[in-house]
């Protein structure tokens, strides 16, 4: 039953990061940086940020350590200074590590650390981890599937 229940939660979770990578698919780099919403945040910084997620969630706060990433974060919230071929590169090794690490992991896994509230106390195993990285996701997801619609008018991409 563990493995059917994880089989599950990891293919809801593959389905949102494709629908990630769908809805940018084809953007060129002018597209990919530049804000398209006021409150400034770029298609791949949002995409460097869900990276960013993968990592805490599923190395800080399941196993208690993640490599240091390669680059000063040093930029403002949800845009990147990076190029996109690195970004995306960066998510996809995160969401890699992700997958190794709920491989290796029993969905009643206690996290070797704590989110800091409010999610704290709604978060107790991998399974809780694990739904939440789905929540993220899909809510950024939905985030650029909308600013997708503004730069070119494109919509329903992605698997689902």
């Amino acid at each position: 039953m563990a493995d059917d229940e994880k089989r599950t939660l990891l293919t809801f979770l593959h389905a949102q990061r494709e629908s990630v990578l769908a809805i940018l698919g084809g953007l060129g780099e002018d597209a990919l940086t530049t804000p398209v919403q006021p409150v400034g945040w770029t298609p791949l910084g949002m995409v460097e940020h869900l990276g960013y997620a993968e990592r805490h969630w599923f190395q800080e706060i399941v196993t208690g350590t993640a490599d240091p990433v390669a680059w000063p974060d040093d930029h403002e919230p949800l845009t990147t200074p990076r190029s996109p071929d690195v970004v995306f590169a960066f998510y996809r090794e995160q969401c890699r590590r992700s997958d190794e690490i709920f491989a290796a992991t029993p969905l009643s896994a206690v996290p070797e650390l704590r989110h800091p509230t409010p999610l704290a106390d709604d978060i107790a195993d991998l399974r809780g981890v694990v739904l939440h990285m789905i929540e993220e996701t899909a809510r950024h997801a939905g985030h650029l599937d909308v600013v997708r619609e503004l730069i070119d008018g494109r919509t329903g991409l992605g698997p689902r």
